[in-house]
């Protein structure tokens, strides 16, 4: 019997699930962004007079820390980043799709640095997708 392989590092597997479900976690951080710009805003506006508001500014608000201050900085800031992710993620999307879509060999190959860089941004089957292309076309890397 074969020995077994060593699975891969953890810092590896790590990379490849961030990789793998890129477009959900951007989506999660901009979802996350909103939620603490919403709880700031509901705190130092008059929506802190409202039913929902009035219960979570009760947790938010201890004696000794108020979280809310916190939520005012971090959640501003979250929010960009997330929507970057969010923009990022989807502009090489559709680029890549729409370079994809070629079936000229010549319009494919000045096409290929771009194709590449773009790779950076999407995930693992994407770049089996372009590797079954360059394949189809013949193109050889």
């Amino acid at each position: 019997m074969p020995p077994e392989p060593e699975p891969a590092p953890f810092d590896q597997r790590f990379r490849l699930g961030l990789r793998s479900y890129r477009a959900a976690i951007s989506v999660f951080v901009l979802a996350v962004g909103t939620l603490l710009t919403v709880l700031a805003a509901g705190y130092f506006t008059p929506l802190a007079n409202l039913s929902p508001f009035s219960s979570i500014n009760g947790a938010t608000a201890q004696p000794n820390a108020n979280y809310n201050l916190v939520f005012v900085i971090v959640g501003p800031i979250v929010v960009i980043v997330g929507a970057y992710l969010v923009g990022a993620y989807y502009n090489a999307r559709y680029q890549f799709e729409q370079l994809m879509v070629t079936k000229s060999k010549a319009e494919f190959l000045r096409h290929i640095p771009e194709l590449e860089q773009l790779l950076w941004d999407l995930t693992p089957r994407d770049e089996v997708r372009y590797e079954q292309k360059c394949a189809e076309l013949r193109v050889r890397r």
